[in-house]
């Protein structure tokens, strides 16, 4: 687990990706829009990282990952912290039919653009 130095607001944000680079990269980019970036490289120390820290207001998380995938990982940080918002990556053009859920989705890979826009429109979203 790393942190990475504060900046902007200070809002923070977790990133959860089992791949180093691309929850790196994915950490840089919250960074440099002005969030605090709090990574994780699995969903059990995503989890142990949303019970130690109660300034996490979002989390963006990839979809696969061993052991718990990405959806897992949501349902269960939900149950911790609910309507949390989460904005869900993958690299897979469709989930499998039988996932339901209700994260919003971000297609790998993305640009740094797309990733801006989608956490800005997920953090200024009403709560249900």
């Amino acid at each position: 687990m790393q942190i990475t130095p504060l900046r902007g607001s200070g809002t923070t944000i977790l990133v959860v990706d089992d791949d180093a680079l691309i929850t790196l990269n994915t950490a840089d980019i919250v960074t440099e829009i002005g969030y605090r970036a709090l990574e994780a490289f699995s969903g059990a120390e995503a989890l142990s990282l949303l019970e130690r820290n109660n300034d996490i207001v979002a989390m963006v998380t990839d979809y696969s990952m061993p052991g718990m995938n990405g959806v897992e990982l949501a349902t269960a940080a939900r149950k911790l912290r609910p309507g949390l918002p989460v904005l869900l990556t993958s690299g897979h053009a469709e989930l499998p039919g039988t996932i339901d859920h209700d994260f919003v989705r971000l297609e790998k890979p993305y640009r740094e653009d797309e990733l801006t826009e989608r956490l800005k429109s997920l953090l200024t979203a009403p709560t249900a």
